[in-house]
């Protein structure tokens, strides 16, 4: 688990300047396998809360578009505006009522409009300034809407027995932290950050996918760890050997283990008083 860091401290760089290069082959592939593991979990919160017909909605770091664009096929929501820093991947597939923004949700200037719905999934986790972008994001739900994040949680590795698996995960953790200021340790937070930024009926929920051989958050894992592997071998806790051991027991039937897992938190911004 990583180590906890002042808010607005600052990072030595960004997400997907380092590590996780949009521009590097397969990086699609990896984020779609996120999605693969978490969309479901995704969609059927969203639907839950009431999203649907007639909404307008923002998608905060859309990646490839994934959620976004079920929002609109499955949910049937009006129009979705996706936001990211890089949107190669979103104009890559047009779809009817989805507009596309690029844009650094971290900028002063950035106010896109307001969203019966705002959602944002492994996106503030990266940004060392999380409590000002929950309060900036808070500002974007129109009155009567929710605002729906999610983030890593890792329940497992730091108190897990040492195998080549927990032991990469916690480097993992430590590397991306020293290299792009990723920090999962606040997340359990979420609840009481919601409520300390105004909104109300909150609630939260973890899911924690299996890790099965050949399994999409297995896959992920091993890309993802390929793709961090010169900030997690950096970190001293680990060599290139345990790397490759960690990803072969992510294929293995011998598994035993709990990948981290993704909170979603929600809550409601009251109605404007009526005068």
């Amino acid at each position: 688990m990583s180590v906890p860091r002042h808010d607005d401290a600052p990072s030595p760089r960004r997400y997907g300047e380092t590590v996780f290069r949009p521009e590097q082959s397969g990086e699609a592939e990896r984020i779609d396998l996120g999605g693969l593991a978490y969309d479901a979990t995704t969609l059927a919160r969203l639907t839950e809360l009431g999203v649907g017909p007639g909404w307008h909605c923002l998608d905060v770091g859309a990646g490839t578009g994934t959620v976004a664009r079920q929002l609109l096929r499955r949910a049937g929501v009006a129009s979705v505006l996706a936001v990211d820093r890089d949107v190669r991947f979103l104009t890559a597939s047009p779809t009817d009522g989805l507009r596309v923004l690029e844009a650094d949700i971290s900028a002063p200037d950035f106010d896109p409009g307001r969203f019966r719905l705002v959602h944002a999934r492994f996106v503030l986790m990266h940004l060392p300034s999380y409590r000002r972008m929950i309060t900036k994001l808070c500002e974007l739900v129109a009155p009567g809407g929710v605002l729906v994040l999610g983030d890593a949680v890792d329940l497992t590795t730091a108190g897990a027995p040492s195998t080549p698996y927990t032991e990469v995960m916690r480097a993992m953790w430590e590397g991306l932290r020293n290299t792009i200021g990723t920090d999962v340790s606040w997340v359990p937070q979420y609840p009481r950050l919601l409520r300390d930024a105004g909104l109300t009926s909150v609630a939260a929920e973890i899911h924690v996918p299996p890790l099965l051989p050949g399994s999409p958050i297995s896959r992920f894992w091993a890309q993802t760890w390929d793709r961090a592997r010169a900030s997690i071998v950096d970190t001293g806790l680990v060599d290139e050997a345990t790397i490759d051991a960690a990803v072969r027991s992510l294929d293995s039937s011998e598994c035993a283990a709990l990948s981290p897992g993704l909170i979603t938190a929600w809550g409601w911004k009251p109605e404007e008083a009526l005068p």
